[in-house]
């Protein structure tokens, strides 16, 4: 949906400024994108699927110690 906000968006700056070339590109997107929308809304049994996949957790704190100390140590190296 953001991106067809988007899009739209585009379109009117385009229509303003008078660039035609770039009205027709984004129409044509714009439409490819209202078709994917169409298809995925009208899919029979379409449900958001969750993989399991979370963010990345942020650094254990040992680690980031561990890194601190090794920067530490080749800075005195040097």
């Amino acid at each position: 949906m953001e991106i067809r906000d988007n899009l739209l968006d585009r379109i009117a700056e385009a229509e303003k400024e008078g660039w035609l070339g770039e009205i027709e590109g984004l129409r044509v997107s714009l439409a490819g994108a209202e078709s994917r929308i169409d298809q995925t809304d009208s899919a029979p049994g379409s449900v958001a699927i969750n993989l399991g996949m979370s963010r990345k957790a942020p650094a254990h704190p040992a680690q980031k110690e561990e890194a601190g100390s090794l920067r530490q140590s080749r800075d005195d190296q040097q």
